[in-house]
């Protein structure tokens, strides 16, 4: 595919990561120096590891090629490496260093199913995958690993205490793979932890999520003619739709932040046919974990009544479910000083060209030339959900976005993998790569950011606080993308 951009190659610039750079000029370098001077060294080949993973676009726990080339870059560095994780085979942890505080780094590397789209500026399906990076999980992992690269280069070179870990999170969208290291204990020892995400401006603002519980319904009945003995049918579809209609009927006597949808994933296969199975899952989120709790406990009264009434029976798997986010406004101040300081960028003529006419898509395009920008800083309310909550429970966590897809553009959406199958969204990377790196450092230079970090965080949560996990203690859903 055209993308206007290098065809990937093989990827050998972990090697120069051991190659020491001399001179006393290096010697006197700041942190923000050598971090950015290394991956500015490295940007080409990040570049290309990230955009092999678009090509490949893997879905939640089936990411077996994407986190084994970000497992490779990190081996290859020197960090020590432990693939599968929490009963996760493409989940991973790295890490690098000795003593000080322990900062971790997320990186994520999913994409999302049934929607794929070639790096160009209209609607063009690609027809070798079946998913597509629509929420930019391609740079995020790369930008990711590429920071705690540059952290550990700076770390060695100053001799700073500390060490840096790199967490491998696959299955974020709706896998909640962070879930099971949480609740594996992976972060226990873990003083501070970054992230970031894909989007369609920089902004370092905190912001909320919603809470999300998510199951599978499956009712089962009984199959006959559907016009020759109805009467000796009992219909699953039934039990579905009658399922569907009492939580639709629910909505209007829940709070109004909540926020409840669903898909029928099977309905039988022929008109004739009485279903004996039909499946439908559904989300249920709100922004707080004791109402989401409160609304699932009525969706399944809804689905046992449903049953009861339909002459069926039902049983529901817990897919995932995610905590509200409780974002660190310490660590994120530090994010946006960052993001400030390294900045938006400008688009070239072949970037601007491709952004209008991306933006001939969007029903609500933001002015081009906004991505040079910096969004204020204020707090944000909550649209989706994310895995990365459950970890900002039990961590002191933050995280920002920078801008990897043309203004206005909204995330899963066909413009956002465009966008981050060329330079828009290679350049909104590299600068996200920065202001992790950067930020890692700060933390490691001057621990009382740590402190305050920690006692914003046992303020927010409360004394009494314990992390019980929404799936409870089932294992992680490794088939549910297949």
């Amino acid at each position: 595919m055209n993308r206007g951009l290098p065809t990937p190659r093989t990827l050998l610039f972990v090697a120069a990561l051991l190659v020491p750079v001399t001179g006393a000029a290096q010697d006197d370098d700041s942190a923000a120096d050598t971090v950015t001077r290394f991956l500015n060294a490295q940007r080409t080949d990040f570049e290309e590891v990230a955009l092999r993973i678009w090509e490949w676009a893997e879905v939640g726990y089936q990411e077996e090629k994407s986190s084994g080339l970000l497992q490779e870059q990190l081996t290859a560095a020197g960090f020590s490496v432990e693939a599968g994780v929490a009963g996760m085979p493409t989940a991973f942890m790295a890490e690098w260093g000795a003593g000080g505080p322990v900062i971790g780094i997320l990186a994520e590397y999913d994409a999302l199913p049934g929607i794929t789209q070639q790096a160009v500026p209209e609607p063009l399906e690609r027809h070798d995958v079946g998913a597509g990076h629509a929420c930019g999980h391609h740079l995020f992992g790369t930008a990711s690993v590429a920071a705690g690269l540059a952290a550990k280069e700076w770390l060695e070179r100053s001799g700073t205490p500390g060490r840096i870990r790199v967490y491998g999170t696959p299955a974020e969208e709706g896998g909640a793979g962070k879930v099971y290291m949480v609740r594996g204990g992976l972060f226990e020892d873990v003083d501070a932890v970054l992230a970031w995400h894909p989007g369609d401006r920089n902004d370092a603002s905190p912001g909320d999520s919603l809470a999300n519980l998510s199951a599978k319904f499956r009712f089962r009945g009984v199959s006959a003619h559907a016009a020759g003995a109805p009467d000796q049918g009992r219909s699953a579809l039934d039990a579905v739709e009658a399922m569907n209609f009492m939580v639709n009927l629910m909505r209007e006597h829940v709070h109004e932040r909540s926020r409840i949808h669903y898909v029928i994933t099977r309905g039988g296969e022929a008109p004739n046919v009485v279903p004996n199975f039909a499946e439908v899952y559904y989300y249920n989120r709100h922004p707080s974990v004791e109402v989401a709790r409160s609304n699932w406990d009525r969706i399944l009264k809804a689905a046992d009544a449903a049953a009861l009434g339909t002459g069926t029976t039902v049983e529901h798997e817990i897919i995932h479910g995610l905590y509200n986010m409780l974002p660190n406004e310490h660590i994120g101040r530090l994010l946006f000083d960052n993001l400030n300081t390294v900045g938006g960028f400008a688009y070239n003529d072949e970037e601007r060209a491709f952004a209008e006419a991306i933006q001939e898509h969007l029903q609500n395009p933001r002015p081009i030339g906004s991505q040079e920008e910096v969004a204020e800083w204020r707090r944000t309310p909550a649209g989706g959900s994310t895995d990365v909550a459950d970890v900002s429970w039990v961590v002191p966590t933050a995280q920002f976005r920078t801008a990897t897809w043309v203004p206005g553009t909204p995330a899963h959406s066909w413009q956002a993998i465009a966008a981050g199958g060329t330079t828009i969204g290679l350049k909104g990377m590299h600068i996200a790569a920065q202001v992790l790196a950067r930020t890692v450092t700060d933390l490691f230079s001057d621990p009382s950011h740590i402190e305050a970090a920690l006692d914003e965080l046992d303020a927010a949560r409360g004394p009494d606080f314990e992390y019980v996990p929404l799936v409870g203690d089932r294992p992680p859903p490794l088939d549910y993308r297949r």
